[in-house]
């Protein structure tokens, strides 16, 4: 449980600085990506030590849980932009999704 608490902690650290150089569009799209990124950790976890055919699996379903996310962030700051700036919120969620995916293997321990 330490890592996912590790993870939740950096997520939230880095929404943090996104806010600030990016504002509230932003923030919402670095809580999106740290929501879809815990989701799609806690959803290989579990096949970590699986056979490849069902660790694959899950690693297919994480990375759509990822784009999913984004997606719908996109799609309803599309429709809603005077609430939500496409732009920040895209970069937002980029911006706190990279750095949480290139450690993803840590949290995964």
């Amino acid at each position: 449980m330490r890592p996912l608490a590790l993870q939740l902690g950096l997520g939230f650290g880095l929404v943090v600085v996104v806010a600030v150089i990016g504002g509230r569009a932003a923030a919402i799209g670095g809580g999106v990506a740290v929501v879809a990124q815990t989701w799609a950790v806690l959803l290989l976890r579990p096949g970590m030590r699986a056979p490849n055919p069902q660790f694959m699996a899950r690693w297919l379903g994480g990375m759509g849980i990822r784009f999913l996310a984004l997606g719908v962030l996109l799609v309803w700051s599309v429709t809603h932009r005077a609430s939500l700036p496409p732009l920040p919120a895209a970069l937002g969620f980029l911006g706190v999704l990279l750095p949480l995916l290139f450690l993803e293997t840590r949290f995964l321990r």
